[in-house]
C-alpha cells in the first residue's frame, strides 16, 4: 500500500500546486487605504459616516469621527481654516467637504498612491483623474469666493496654529487665482487631481459625487487604471534572452510545496528531473 498511498498524497499535493499556480494574488492597487494621518490600515464597513461622507460607509478608509471633523469650518483633522479670506459660501464649501471625504474615505485610490516625505503622512495621491463635471462644478460654485493662495498644501502662515494668508498676500476671487476649472483641480492640492474630459459614469474617471444606491462607480475605475499600470509595467520588464518571454516566478505556494511533492510522488509519476515540468 506504500506506493498507492504515496501516489494518493502526491496527486493531492499536485492539485494544491495547480490551485496555487492559478489563484491570482490580491492586487496591491485595489481596495487599499493610503498610509496617511487619519486613514485606517485597511478598508471596511462603517456603521455610519457623517452627512456627505455617507456614500462610503459600506467600505471606507475613514472613521465616523474623521467624517464629522471633515464637515467643520476649522477641522481638528489638519487645523485648516476654509474661511481664510472671509466666510466661504456653503455652495463652495460642500465641494471641499466632498473632496475631503473622497481623500479620507475612498478605498479606490490605489493606482494613484505615491510616496511622500511629509512629516505627517508617508503616502499621498497624485494625478487622480477627476471627472469633468466634478471639477467644473467645483470651480463654478467657488469662482466668486476669494483666496490668497494657489497651492493650499504649503506656504501658509501657521503662527497662530491655523492657516492664515502669508504676509503681503492679497485675497482675490477664485476666478483670478484659478482662471479655469483645470487650474483649480490640479493646482490647489499640488497635483493630487488631474483634470479630464471624461464624464461621470464613463468608467474612466474618479467621481467625488455619486449615488451609493447605485454602488460605488470608482471601484471599476480603479480596476481599469490598475490594469493599465500593470500593463505599462509589463512592457518595461526584462525579457529572458533565450525565450524572448518575460520571466514569471512561481507562486509562493508552489515553492513551499514543491519539495514535499518531489519527496512523495513516485518516480513513475514524473518530477522535475529528466522529464521536466511537462510531466507534472
Amino acid at each position: 500500500t506504500g506506493p498507492a498511498v504515496g501516489m494518493g498524497v502526491g496527486q493531492a499535493l499536485l492539485v494544491l500546486l495547480a490551485a496555487g499556480a492559478v489563484t491570482p494574488a490580491k492586487d496591491p492597487l485595489l481596495n487599499v487605504c493610503m498610509d496617511a494621518k487619519h486613514h485606517k490600515t485597511k478598508p471596511g464597513p462603517e456603521g455610519m459616516l457623517h452627512d456627505q461622507c455617507a456614500p462610503w460607509k459600506d467600505n471606507a478608509c475613514c472613521t465616523a469621527n474623521t467624517t464629522a471633523e471633515a464637515h467643520r469650518d476649522q477641522s481638528n483633522l489638519y487645523n485648516f481654516n476654509w474661511n481664510h479670506c472671509g466666510l466661504m459660501p456653503p455652495k463652495c464649501k460642500r465641494h471641499f467637504i466632498q473632496d475631503t471625504c473622497l481623500y479620507e474615505c475612498s478605498p479606490n485610490l490605489g493606482p494613484w498612491i505615491d510616496q511622500t516625505d511629509s512629516s505627517w503622512r508617508r503616502e499621498r495621491i497624485l494625478h487622480v483623474p477627476l471627472c469633468k463635471e466634478d471639477c467644473e462644478e467645483w470651480w463654478e460654485d467657488c469662482k466668486d469666493y476669494t483666496t490668497c493662495k494657489e497651492n493650499w498644501h504649503k506656504g501658509w502662515n501657521w503662527a497662530t496654529g491655523t492657516n492664515r494668508c502669508p504676509w503681503g498676500s492679497m485675497c482675490r476671487p477664485f476666478s483670478h487665482v484659478f482662471p479655469r476649472p483645470k487650474d483649480l483641480c490640479e493646482k490647489i492640492w499640488s497635483n493630487s487631481y488631474k483634470y479630464t474630459t471624461e464624464r461621470r459614469g464613463s468608467g474612466l474617471c474618479i467621481q467625488m459625487w455619486f449615488d451609493p444606491a447605485q454602488g460605488n462607480p470608482n471601484a471599476v475605475v480603479a480596476k481599469y487604471y490598475a490594469w493599465k499600470k500593470r500593463d505599462s509595467t509589463a512592457l518595461t520588464e526584462t525579457v529572458t534572452p533565450k525565450t524572448n518571454k518575460a520571466e514569471c516566478p512561481l507562486p509562493w505556494s508552489v515553492l513551499v510545496l514543491l519539495p514535499l511533492v518531489l519527496a512523495v510522488v513516485p518516480e513513475q509519476a514524473g518530477g522535475c528531473g529528466s522529464h521536466g515540468w511537462g510531466s507534472l
